[in-house]
């Protein structure tokens, strides 16, 4: 069986790392506790398109190199687990008779920060606060802007469009869309734009790999994947206590922008996560949720000590 094989078998049934027992809470998220990608059965209207044999045979090219860094991340990060339970011993008899291994999320001391550390912090969790309000002109601009990046060579529709759609919003009015996913959600999209534009236009128009034929939205997509990060990394207690959110802590010392960054790597694992499993739409929570184990394994690896460590950063298109 070759390796791309097993990955895909492993990933059908939700076993990305090895368990299978990955709980997602998003009960502290109010009006997020439901996904954010509903039953909208009226979204992704059907095109066929033809193909040349050339562009057949560039899309083929650029599964396979997807579908191996994708490949190559995993076993990575596997294979740096499998390192650490020989150190640490969390696999021994007397592992198990003292407890359960701990896990990413396994609370923590809060680790003590630098002033340089929470200073940043504090302006993300600020960040976070702010709800999108479609009646605030800077929030509108801001939507005109990512509308500008997405599509350079087509004009502005208006904020209430059809048009809107085709960008992966489920309604016309994009502003419905957001709930409790805040503005910070829409920044990270238009930073995903401005600093990764090629790996942006490759997932806006699903470029890689075979696609389902009910595909996810993706402007939706990157409000669910800002939630999720947010999560996952404890941002909205005081002081990160998970182990996640401590790693994350040494990144933001870095890099100030250590959260947008993590955002586009998330949002292209969670894409080669999609292909990997052959998902459809209505898949596409299980995706998420494989994408935030896999990130969180990749947070654990003892070397990275910025977001260019990652081995996911491989799949940025710089």
């Amino acid at each position: 069986m070759s390796p791309s094989t097993t990955l895909r078998r492993r990933l059908h049934h939700g076993d990305v790392d090895g368990r299978r027992r990955e709980h997602y809470d998003s009960s502290d998220f109010g009006s997020l506790g439901e996904p954010l990608l509903g039953n909208h059965r009226e979204y992704g209207d059907r095109h066929s398109e033809q193909y040349s044999l050339e562009e057949l045979l560039d899309d083929q090219g650029r599964k396979v190199n997807l579908h191996w860094s994708f490949i190559f991340s995993q076993l990575l990060a596997q294979w740096a687990q499998w390192l650490a339970n020989i150190i640490l011993g969390s696999r021994s008899l007397l592992g198990r008779l003292v407890g359960p291994a701990f896990t990413s999320q396994t609370p923590i001391l809060a680790p003590a920060l630098t002033s340089l550390q929470e200073e940043r912090l504090r302006q993300l969790q600020s960040r976070l606060k702010v709800p999108f309000d479609g009646s605030r002109i800077e929030h509108q601009d801001a939507l005109k802007q990512l509308w500008r990046l997405a599509f350079p060579n087509r004009e502005l529709p208006p904020l209430k469009s059809e048009l809107w759609k085709e960008m992966g919003w489920q309604g016309t009015d994009p502003s419905t869309d957001f709930r409790g996913g805040g503005y910070i959600s829409l920044e990270n999209l238009i930073y995903f734009a401005e600093k990764y534009p090629d790996s942006f236009q490759c997932l806006l128009h699903k470029k890689d790999g075979q696609r389902a034929e009910w595909e996810y939205p993706f402007a939706v997509a990157g409000i669910n994947i800002s939630f999720m990060l947010a999560q996952m990394l404890d941002l909205q207690s005081g002081k990160p206590t998970s182990r996640a959110g401590a790693r994350f802590l040494e990144l933001l010392a870095q890099d100030e922008m250590a959260f947008d960054n993590l955002y586009c790597i998330a949002f292209l694992m969670m894409d080669a996560q999609w292909l990997a499993k052959r998902a459809s739409y209505m898949e596409f929570n299980d995706v998420l949720k494989s994408t935030r184990t896999q990130l969180e394994r990749e947070l654990g690896l003892e070397d990275v000590c910025s977001v260019k460590d990652l081995p996911a950063y491989n799949l940025l298109r710089r």
